[in-house]
């Protein structure tokens, strides 16, 4: 058999244009990078595709508008020295790195020129890493995102229709409303059987050298009691009228509050509600773009936090000591325990080890850097998750309590 032709050169495959255009800034002259645009096949639209019969089997078609994807992939591959499939280290971007790996024949290459890797942030370092410690296509993960796939079809596909008629056309009843739905309604019911129980308190609202405050009624004869009505209230509130209000004693406190760990997917959509007002769907979106590159000035494009999907609080020891070396120049060491802050214990086990927490790929890179390069929705999350990690290897908020 004559000895395969190759332009000389290594494919890299990624999900997205933007990835693509970011890793292609870390390697040399002898790569190329393609991007398949998301994934490639999927289970038939008009139909179940799930063969329940055959222990749940799927069908799975070429996306539409996917096939001149795949053609320009298979023609770069046939001329490339080595292929590697460097999607997303979730299960996502690993079923697209099956599917690819399948469409294009590398499964029965023989493993010679097929490489897997993946990175959790889109640096220069990481990229070389990952090219460094090539692995296979981790099936645990493609069989868990294909059964997820298969749920949302079992019941979306053949519950959803049953809603169309008696409440609205279009209505989705997918694998996970479902199920938060049901866990609604059985809290409402539990609601809706709860017997209240009527109570009062009463608060006196004084004034000390200009300073409004408020003391609460809590014993009467150093004794605990309860007002069950509204006339029991009236009784006691007529006993203190007219009565002088004396401070028996003052306590004061010093409090320390140590701060959060980065963030996490899910704390990062609370927050980001909370403060952004953003939905969880804008937040990933947003956070997807900071992690796949965005264009800083000179610098190209900049792959700017680690992966997003992540439920570890765990910190590399160079993001830490860059953080803390930040915050000595910026701060001073009153700011800076004396050691560096650990997030990820026991506790994590369920999660992955080599997973980090959700963290910019260069805490010196500081928010009104970025703003400057960058739309307002990127550039206030970007903050957001700047300073929480920042804050994180900050010393505790020391305060009073009175």
């Amino acid at each position: 058999m004559p000895p395969r032709q190759t332009n000389g050169k290594n494919l890299v495959i990624v999900e997205s244009p933007a990835k693509a255009r970011t890793i292609e800034r870390y390697l040399g002259d002898d790569f190329e990078v393609a991007a398949s645009v998301g994934h490639v096949r999927d289970l038939p639209k008009k139909e179940l595709g799930v063969d329940v019969e055959r222990g749940f089997e799927p069908k799975y078609v070429t996306i539409r508008g996917k096939g001149k994807v795949l053609k320009e992939l298979k023609k770069r591959a046939r001329d490339a020295d080595a292929i590697y499939l460097a999607t997303d280290p979730d299960r996502e971007g690993e079923a697209i790195a099956f599917h690819v790996a399948d469409q294009l024949g590398l499964e029965g290459d023989g493993g010679e020129r097929f490489r897997r890797i993946t990175f959790r942030e889109i640096t220069r370092q990481a990229v070389q890493d990952a090219m460094e410690s090539p692995g296979p296509i981790d099936m645990r993960k493609v069989e868990a995102q294909q059964a997820r796939r298969i749920l949302d079809r079992l019941v979306g596909y053949q519950v959803s229709p049953l809603l169309w008629k008696p409440i609205r056309p279009g209505l989705s009843a997918g694998r996970v409303q479902t199920v938060a739905l049901r866990l609604i309604c059985e809290r409402e019911e539990e609601i809706r059987a709860f017997e209240p129980e009527e109570y009062w308190s009463i608060t006196a609202h004084l004034l000390r050298d200009d300073q409004p405050f408020d003391a609460k009624l809590h014993k009467i004869d150093r004794k605990a009691f309860t007002l069950g009505s509204e006339s029991d209230a009236t009784a006691v509130l007529e006993d203190v009228k007219g009565l002088e209000f004396r401070a028996a004693e003052v306590k004061r406190r010093e409090r320390r509050k140590n701060p959060f760990p980065p963030f996490t997917t899910s704390t990062l959509q609370q927050e980001a509600a909370k403060r952004l007002r953003f939905s969880a769907k804008q937040t990933m979106a947003f956070a997807q773009r900071l992690y796949e590159g965005v264009e800083i000035g000179g610098r190209g494009a900049v792959g700017l936090i680690t992966y997003m999907r992540t439920d570890s609080t765990r910190v590399s020891g160079g993001a830490v000591g860059a953080a803390r070396s930040w915050v000595e120049r910026e701060f001073g060491e009153k700011y800076l325990p004396s050691s560096p802050r650990l997030y990820g214990g026991k506790q994590q086990k369920a999660a992955q080890e080599a997973h980090e927490a959700i963290r910019p790929t260069d805490p010196t890179l500081h928010p009104d850097d970025v703003r400057k390069h960058v739309d307002s929705a990127l550039a206030r999350l970007y903050e957001l998750i700047w300073l929480r990690f920042v804050a994180s290897q900050m010393s505790p908020a020391v305060y009073d309590t009175t």
